[in-house]
C-alpha cells in the first residue's frame, strides 16, 4: 500500500514491486496521479491527508486495510505521511505491516536540530549548524560561521508550506541573510537553521539509500553521487550515478544505531575538501524520490529489501552496480539549461553525461500510460514557456520600436 502516489518515487515503487508480481495499491487525493495510472497499480483509493485531521486519516487507513484484506505492507512516500505512521504506529499495526523504529526515532531524524545533536554526540561529521530564534541569535551565529551560509527549515515541510515550495536559501552576505531571516522567520515559533554551506560542485554531494531490519541491522546500503541537481546549488537529484563512498555508508549505520531506527533511509552528504570529510546534511526516514538509482545488479533496491524482509523472505547479497545512472527527465532538463546559461555545461558534456543511464524516473517501456502522460505534459509545459518567452520578447521589441519612432518624430 503506497500513499502519496503522484510522485515519481511512488511510481518507482509501483514498478519495482509490480515487476515482482506484488499487488500494489495506491492512495492519493489526485485521480491523475502517475502511480495510480501505472499498469502495476492493483487498486486506488482517494484521500487528502493534508486537509484531514490525523485521527480521520488513521480511520481511513484502517478502512482501506479492511477493504484490501489481510495486513498489507504500508509504505509512506512523503514526510508528513511517514510521521503519521510513526505517531500512530500502535493503532495501524493491527491493520498493516511496517517497520517499527524505537519511539521518537523517526521524528529525531527528521528534525534538523535533533540530527545535529546526535551527530555531535556520536562524532559523525556534519556541517556546522546554528539554530537562531531571534535576530540577535542570528548576529551571534554569523560571527561563528563562514559565508556563504544556508538558511533551512528545522521542519522542512513547514517552511515549504509557508514559502510556496522554498527548501533552502543560500546567502552570500550578511545583509542578504538578515533580510531572508526577517522574511522567513515565524516569531514565537522558531523553525530556521543556519548552516555553513560547504563549497564544491554538484558532484561533491553524496547520497546513501539504506534499509535496516528490526534489529537495526543494515540489510541494504548503496552510495551514489549527484551529477546535477535543481536548484543548482542545493536541491533534488536531477542526474545521479552509483559511486562507492564507505565513509558515508559508515555514518549512516552509526546514526541508525544511535536512535535504534528501523526501515528505509535516504541520507545526503557533502564532501568538504577543506578537511577531507563527508559531512551529513539531511536524513529522510523514508524512500528517497530517486531510490531506483541505487538498484543493484539483481534489481534489489530499498523498497524490495523492505518487502522481502517484512514478508519473512530471504534477502540476496547486495551487489552494487557502480556506474549505474538514473535521471529525472524534467528536473534534469531545467538543471541542464541553468548550467548552460552559467557557462558550466557544454553540449558535448551534456550528451556524454547520459552514458550509463539505466533508468529514468517517469518513462518506462513496460508502463506506457504514465510515460505518455508525462511526455505530453512536459511538451505542453515547454511549449507554453517558449510561447510566453516569445511573446515577452515581441512586446519588448514593439515597445522599443515605438519609442524609436516617437524619438524620430
Amino acid at each position: 500500500m503506497v500513499f502519496r502516489a503522484e510522485t515519481y518515487c511512488a511510481l518507482g515503487i509501483f514498478r519495482s514491486l509490480g515487476r515482482l508480481g506484488v499487488k500494489v495499491y495506491g492512495i492519493d487525493s489526485l485521480p491523475g496521479a502517475y502511480g495510480l495510472r501505472s499498469r502495476y497499480c492493483a487498486g486506488k483509493f482517494f484521500w487528502d491527508f493534508e486537509k484531514s485531521a490525523p485521527e480521520a486519516s488513521v480511520a481511513f487507513l484502517k478502512q482501506v486495510a479492511r477493504t484490501v484484506g489481510g495486513r498489507p505492507l504500508l509504505i509512506p512516500t512523503f514526510d508528513t505521511r511517514s510521521l503519521l505512521v510513526a505517531d500512530h504506529a500502535d493503532e495501524l499495526a493491527e491493520h498493516y505491516v511496517f517497520p517499527r523504529p524505537a519511539p521518537g526515532a523517526t521524528r529525531q531524524l527528521y528534525s534538523k536540530r535533533e540530527m545535529y545533536r546526535i551527530c555531535s554526540e556520536e562524532r559523525i561529521p556534519t556541517a556546522e549548524t546554528r539554530f537562531p530564534s531571534t535576530l540577535a541569535d542570528l548576529e551571534d551565529a554569523m560571527g561563528s560561521l563562514r559565508f556563504p551560509m544556508a538558511l533551512k527549515g528545522i521542519d522542512g515541510d513547514r517552511l515549504m508550506r509557508r514559502t510556496g515550495g522554498l527548501r533552502m536559501l543560500i546567502a552570500e552576505r550578511s545583509e542578504e541573510l538578515r533580510a531572508a531571516f526577517a522574511r522567513l522567520d515565524e516569531p514565537g515559533h522558531p523553525n530556521l537553521i543556519l548552516q555553513e554551506f560547504i563549497p564544491g560542485d554538484d558532484d561533491q554531494v553524496r547520497m546513501v539509500a539504506g534499509y535496516f531490519d528490526e534489529q537495526s541491522q543494515c540489510r541494504f546500503a548503496v552510495s551514489a553521487r549527484k551529477i546535477r541537481q535543481l536548484p543548482l546549488r542545493g536541491g533534488i537529484t536531477a542526474l545521479g550515478v552509483c559511486d562507492p563512498c564507505e565513509p558515508a555508508v559508515d555514518s549512516t549505520r552509526r546514526i541508525v544505531r544511535a536512535v535504534s531506527y528501523r526501515g528505509i533511509l535516504d541520507v545526503d552528504f557533502r564532501y568538504d575538501a577543506r578537511d577531507g570529510l563527508h559531512k551529513m546534511l539531511d536524513v529522510n526516514p523514508r524512500p528517497g524520490a530517486h531510490f531506483r538509482l541505487f538498484a543493484d545488479r539483481n534489481g534489489l533496491d530499498v523498497v524490495r529489501a523492505l518487502y522481502l524482509d517484512m514478508t519473512r523472505q530471504a534477502l540476496p547479497p547486495v551487489e552494487p552496480r557502480w556506474g549505474r545512472r538514473f535521471v529525472v527527465e524534467n528536473v534534469d532538463l531545467y538543471a541542464s539549461v541553468g548550467l548552460w546559461r552559467e557557462g558550466r555545461l557544454t553540449l558535448s558534456a551534456w550528451l556524454t553525461s547520459y552514458r550509463g543511464v539505466a533508468e529514468t524516473a517517469y518513462v518506462a517501456w513496460d508502463d506506457l500510460v504514465p510515460s505518455t502522460l508525462f511526455v505530453s505534459g512536459l511538451v505542453q509545459k515547454t511549449a507554453r514557456a517558449l510561447y510566453e518567452r516569445l511573446r515577452a520578447t515581441t512586446r519588448r521589441l514593439i515597445s522599443r520600436l515605438r519609442r524609436t519612432a516617437q524619438a524620430v518624430a
